[in-house]
């Protein structure tokens, strides 16, 4: 008997479900378009005038984020390793919700979040020149290194170190910083005073990378603290705090020295650059007491830390790099005091003869 044909096999909701999802994936990611869009719409909230206006009588809600809140941004700061999330953020103008979170929030957590996802998306190079290039949300992100949260300061100077890596902006960011002179206060008071290790190395790796692009950065940073009289009134220095760069960096290294190869590096590393001129010679050997800790400093490195007897080759390898910044400023130092003795002893035979 004849009957009429049975209807195709209709799709199943689970293929309907799979094809929804499908389009609402980044990339090639399994990561939800219409989650992160909700995120970013909550960043927006928070800032919004309206909200900023109804919390001005609350200033503990403007420093503490909803745990829920800060749970979902967090998502989004591991998801924008990512470079198909990380493009999809350019795509939807992330960094400028970005950029009025940090300057309108008062919330120290959020404001590290942010900054992260921002150097987690810089490190592809398309964006970071897109970052790079805007002014305004290069502003915001110096004016993060005058914060006093460590956190916030670490990533900070994390995306400010990826962007100077970058050969294609690492010079704008360069003449950005030299506009600031805030900004050598800001480093020096880090090096000089901070206990955390992570962000005096991170702060470290910044520096070295400034004055290995920009020997004339670097001069105006020694000068910084050498055109300040070295007699000020203990009063005066109290209310001004005068940073010279030598003893911020040989502070930084002490506090490094026995928790961080590299970081002890980097900053054995930027006392070798400053060796490279005659200012940064200077800035070492003019005040005996600088001249003295630097020196007693990598003769312990040498003498205590490096080079033991009982030390396998394997140690010896590894901290060659440093031994080699160290025996190149020891002998930069050596060099100037001879050439100081000789000069002396000149004067001195001159002086005789009249």
């Amino acid at each position: 008997m004849d009957r009429n044909p049975s209807p195709p096999p209709s799709r199943s909701e689970d293929d309907d479900e799979e094809e929804v999802a499908g389009g609402d994936c980044i990339g090639s990611t399994v990561y939800s378009k219409h989650w992160l869009f909700g995120v970013l719409s909550g960043l927006i909230q928070i800032v919004s005038p309206e909200n900023a206006k109804s919390s001005t009588d609350d200033e503990e809600q403007q420093v503490e984020l909803d745990e829920e809140m800060e749970n979902e941004i967090c998502r989004v700061w591991d998801m924008s390793m990512d470079e198909d999330v990380a493009l999809f953020l350019q795509e939807f103008n992330a960094p400028d919700i970005f950029m009025g979170v940090l300057a309108k929030s008062k919330c120290p957590r959020l404001r590290e979040i942010c900054v992260g996802i921002l150097g987690n998306m810089a490190c592809f190079q398309e964006i970071c020149v897109s970052i790079s290039s805007n002014k305004n949300l290069g502003q915001v992100l110096l004016h993060c290194l005058y914060d006093s949260d460590p956190p916030t300061l670490l990533e900070t100077s994390r995306l400010l170190l990826t962007c100077l890596s970058q050969t294609q902006v690492a010079s704008a960011w360069v003449e950005r910083i030299r506009e600031h002179p805030a900004i050598y206060d800001s480093i020096c008071f880090i090096m000089s005073s901070s206990t955390n290790v992570d962000l005096l190395v991170k702060v470290g790796e910044v520096v070295d990378k400034l004055f290995d692009l920009d020997e004339k950065l670097m001069l105006e940073w020694i000068r910084n603290g050498a055109a300040q009289p070295l007699d000020q009134p203990q009063e005066e220095s109290e209310e001004q705090r005068v940073f010279r760069i030598v003893p911020c960096v040989l502070e930084a290294a002490k506090q490094v020295r026995s928790e961080n190869l590299e970081g002890l590096d980097v900053y054995m590393h930027i006392l070798q650059l400053l060796t490279t001129v005659d200012d940064g010679i200077q800035a070492i050997v003019q005040c005996p007491d600088t001249g003295k800790d630097t020196w007693n400093l990598l003769f312990d490195l040498v003498c205590h830390e490096f080079c033991q007897s009982d030390d396998p080759p394997i140690i010896l390898q590894e901290q060659k790099t440093v031994l080699a910044s160290v025996f190149s400023v020891l002998s930069a130092i050596y060099a100037s005091q001879a050439e100081q003795e000789y000069l002396k002893i000149e004067k001195g035979n001159r002086s005789s003869s009249n």
